[in-house]
């Protein structure tokens, strides 16, 4: 049996590569369950300080695998318990991207739609070919893309969203970096080194610093503006009194590259 989701390590950076490449890396419970794990995992890994998503195919993730959804109609209850089971794990799963101690990179090539493109919303950052697509299209089918709207209205316009919400139109790479959703588009030959490139540069910080930032970003982001600066003074304080703060402050006074605590790597592997 093929796995579902593969992983390679190149330093302090994971690569998870979705891996149902026919099923246009739908996202079915199990799937959901296996990224999940994995970022914990990961989270928790003090050699790794980067994580990049990817994707096996032509697509990046086509969503909620249908077909499952599909034969859940046949059970007794013509599916609900199912769809309560998966609508709440994929969103812990969302969750767990946004809560995971590490930056989280998208690297998207092809098609993100419906939960494909909140996956890539959910991330920290997305790079993508300039052949990708994103599209929130349950509409089309009946089925709002209500879950998919939390992540996308967090990270483009109202009015953006809600016209994709609404139409659900195919947005272009370059539409999508002009809403926000992506950081960077690329082309599709060097999207992996160029996600790579983003990642190593990031995992290059101190690892401790990058925690601390990730975790304050997404907390005041959810307050008013006056408990955010305050919340964010408090931070810093925290922050500058940092080992790490000290060496870097230390260094860029020195004129001298920063030693972090926790830097060292492995040699990579696959």
């Amino acid at each position: 049996m093929t796995d579902i989701l593969l992983e390679t390590r190149n330093k302090t950076v994971a690569t998870l590569h979705l891996n149902r490449p026919a099923a246009r890396n739908a996202l079915s419970l199990e799937m959901i369950a296996t990224i999940h794990q994995s970022i914990r995992r990961l989270g928790e890994d003090p050699a790794i300080h980067v994580i990049i998503l990817a994707a096996n195919g032509p697509a990046f993730s086509g969503g909620h695998d249908l077909k499952e959804i599909t034969a859940a109609r046949q059970s007794g209850d013509k599916g609900r318990a199912f769809f309560e089971e998966t609508m709440r794990a994929c969103a812990d799963l969302m969750l767990a991207i946004v809560h995971c101690p590490k930056p989280i990179i998208a690297q998207v090539q092809g098609v993100a739609t419906a939960a494909g493109c909140q996956l890539v919303a959910s991330c920290d950052l997305a790079v993508a070919s300039r052949d990708a697509v994103f599209a929130t299209p349950g509409v089309n089918i009946g089925l709002f893309c209500s879950t998919p709207m939390v992540a996308l209205s967090r990270n483009v316009s109202r009015k953006a969203a809600m016209e994709m919400l609404l139409t659900g139109d195919m947005v272009s790479a370059d539409q999508a970096q002009s809403l926000g959703l992506v950081n960077r588009v690329v082309g599709a030959d060097t999207l992996e080194a160029e996600t790579a490139a983003l990642a190593h540069q990031i995992a290059a910080k101190s690892p401790k610093t990058l925690r601390i930032g990730k975790a304050a970003f997404y907390a005041q982001a959810e307050m008013r503006l006056a408990d955010a600066y305050d919340y964010a003074a408090r931070v810093m304080v925290e922050n500058l009194m940092t080992r790490d703060a000290n060496e870097g402050i230390g260094a860029f006074v020195e004129k001298r590259t920063p030693e972090w605590e926790g830097l060292d790597a492995p040699e990579a592997t696959e």
